[in-house]
């Protein structure tokens, strides 16, 4: 059974699709379709799932402001999601859910829902205990951040290729403010306050817990974006994604962030989010949906 696997959801359940042989990871099955919006994310405990259900609010929040008139089933695909997370071979897996813009006739099927798995490791504990480097995107941007756009995988693919030094790479607007990375939500700290931005950013599952988190912990949070010239004032930053939680970063392009050491507050929103996770991940059916 490959690893690389790509379904289609059917009402009658999941329909695997051929996979070529050189494919290595998900992202690369959608080449050649006709890609419209998707969400990503990974599995816990195997079959389990973090806040699937605003992963699919977002797909609809996509397709609703592309001006999409496509209703998503969403207990079909909870059933074929379950089905085939389930049925993998590996203990985890990295899941790339996609809604194409129209029917691809290479596929063979009308369903426009796809589901992709490849799969899921875990992060190393160095990138949490040591920190990362991470560089800045200077000329990309989301012309519509509020949407999860396919596309938008492939215009980041030459920033991810060209920067290999850097663990992530963060985009900023015109003036200089930081935004969010190519595939991650971005805070800074300063003072003991979380600062983030609220604008021109897609608003992440996780940066949505990590908010939650915040406020449990008495956390002060500043709804503003930490601008590039501001990096030296700042004693910690981070970034937050679905499959890596909270993870610091130590440096900014040739800027040092705080002690260049993970920072402590950074470490309790990571204690609480992953203690948040291990209380909240759930399957994608429950006994009311079998029946």
């Amino acid at each position: 059974m490959k690893s690389v696997q790509l379904f289609a959801v059917t009402e009658s359940g999941p329909l695997p699709l051929p996979i070529p042989d050189h494919v290595n990871h998900v992202n690369d099955l959608y080449d050649p379709l006709p890609v419209g919006v998707y969400t990503a994310l990974c599995t816990f405990e195997h079959n389990k799932f973090l806040h699937l259900e605003d992963h699919l609010d977002r797909l609809d929040q996509s397709m609703k402001l592309s001006g999409w008139d496509y209703t998503l089933d969403r207990l079909t695909l909870r059933q074929c999601l379950h089905q085939v997370c389930t049925d993998y071979p590996m203990f985890n897996a990295r899941v790339r859910l996609d809604v194409l813009v129209e029917i691809a006739d290479m596929l063979e099927t009308d369903s426009r829902v796809l589901i992709g798995l490849s799969p899921f490791e875990p992060l190393p504990r160095s990138l949490y205990e040591e920190g990362v480097r991470v560089g800045i995107a200077s000329k990309l941007s989301r012309e519509q951040p509020q949407i999860k756009k396919a596309a938008f995988v492939f215009e980041r693919r030459k920033y991810i290729e060209d920067n290999p030094a850097y663990y992530e790479c963060l985009m900023m607007d015109d003036e200089g403010r930081i935004l969010e990375g190519l595939t991650s939500n971005f805070y800074g700290v300063r003072g003991g306050v979380l600062w983030t931005a609220s604008q021109g950013m897609l608003e992440g599952i996780a940066r949505k817990i990590v908010l939650h988190v915040a406020n449990d912990l008495s956390i002060p949070v500043r709804f503003e974006p930490v601008r590039l010239d501001e990096i030296g004032t700042l004693d910690e930053a981070a970034i937050s994604s679905s499959s890596r939680a909270i993870i610091p970063i130590v440096q900014i392009g040739d800027q040092v962030v705080g002690s260049g050491r993970p920072g402590p507050l950074t470490g309790e929103l990571l204690r609480a989010y992953n203690a948040y996770v291990r209380e909240t991940i759930r399957l994608a059916i429950d006994e009311t949906d079998e029946t």
